[in-house]
């Protein structure tokens, strides 16, 4: 089998606790980001940037922004489709007020804003938990999308209230805007992502990410033994912000282009985004990816099925799309409650024990 530990000696801890412990786990990871800087580039056309690899990329770090929260600190938030819109318009009003700025730094800076406004709404878990946390978060999800329609401002008083990317390059090759070539913007998000979770990854493996899961696992003993939930929450507000801000500004300057606030990151942004984290796996790098992998890519599968192979009407095979993924979200919670990282993890204790797996 592949997947073996044998002759794989570890002499230092700092080997041992690795991400990959295993030599044979290492090589499958760096193969496949290899392929996916230098080969998936050549092959990309505009339905798989569109349809499936940018949205998906977008989303797997929104997934991971609000499993730092809900599943490393455990304050449930409900709130992420308007902290998407807040990374959204920081980068808009960014990006026209500072044409020369780089849409790195743009990007970067519109995570910053949306961690600043992310920790003014986490001020609230300081003294509530649980279902009275989520209503708080909710009320910040309609806030934020009420505010960014009141004040023409946000929108530099256009008549239609819809914000519009400017073109951006890097290296002379444009990112943003109708003429960026699709590799061109996958290759973005993809080092956004991959940077940001070998970040995520190391916080969450640190102290920060020690206290984090303190304070989830019961906030009173961790208080007892020196971690300060004042910073602790906090923080976890604010880094799980930054990431969703950044999410939210590569949704709008890279994958939409153009966006409405009340279509673009309404209520129903904040419930996929919870979705994904529970069907992944809470307090798990990787379940962010599988939850938004299933989130994302089963619709498109089942477009391609239903309309595409089996020439069924759009509207009929909407709905029972959107019954199938339903279904299969209940199933999974029924099967596998810890989400498609604990399979993962089973699956990968079964092949190290083969060929007797319990």
């Amino acid at each position: 089998m592949l997947y073996r530990e044998a002759g794989d000696f570890k002499t230092t801890y700092r080997a041992d606790q690795q991400t990959f412990p295993i030599r044979s786990e290492r090589y499958l990871f760096w193969a496949a980001m290899a392929v996916a800087f230098l080969v998936v580039p050549f092959f990309i056309n505009s339905y798989w940037e569109k349809s499936v690899l940018v949205p998906l990329l977008i989303w797997s770090l929104v997934a991971l922004g609000l499993n730092i929260l809900t599943g490393y600190c455990g304050q449930v938030s409900l709130g992420t489709g308007g902290f998407m819109a807040v990374g959204a318009f920081a980068c808009y009003k960014l990006m026209t007020s500072f044409p020369d700025m780089p849409i790195i730094f743009v990007v970067l800076a519109s995570g910053g804003v949306t961690a600043l406004v992310g920790t003014m709404f986490g001020l609230p878990s300081l003294r509530i938990k649980g279902f009275y946390l989520a209503v708080a978060t909710l009320a910040a999800q309609f806030f934020l999308v009420w505010i960014f329609n009141k004040f023409p401002w946000f929108y530099n008083y256009s008549a239609s209230g819809q914000i519009t990317a400017p073109e951006r390059t890097i290296l002379g090759v444009a990112v943003t805007g109708p003429n960026a070539p699709s590799w061109a913007t996958y290759l973005l998000c993809l080092s956004f992502v991959f940077v940001l979770a070998w970040v995520a990854r190391n916080l969450t493996r640190g102290r920060i990410g020690r206290a984090w899961m303190a304070i989830r696992d019961m906030d009173i003993a961790a208080e007892i033994i020196g971690v300060e939930p004042l910073r602790t929450k906090l923080s976890a507000f604010a880094v799980s912000s930054f990431y969703i801000g950044t999410a939210g500004a590569l949704f709008f300057s890279v994958y939409l282009g153009a966006a409405e606030v009340t279509e673009a990151f309404g209520i129903e942004k904040s419930f996929l985004a919870l979705f994904m984290v529970i069907i992944g796996g809470l307090g798990s790098i990787l379940g962010s990816f599988l939850g938004a992998a299933f989130l994302v890519l089963m619709p498109v599968a089942l477009k391609n099925l239903f309309v595409g192979t089996l020439g069924w009407p759009t509207d009929v095979a909407t709905h029972i799309q959107i019954m199938l993924i339903g279904g299969l979200i209940v199933f999974f919670l029924i099967v596998e409650p810890h989400g498609l990282a604990q399979l993962w993890r089973l699956t990968k204790e079964k092949l190290r024990l083969w060929p007797f797996p319990y």
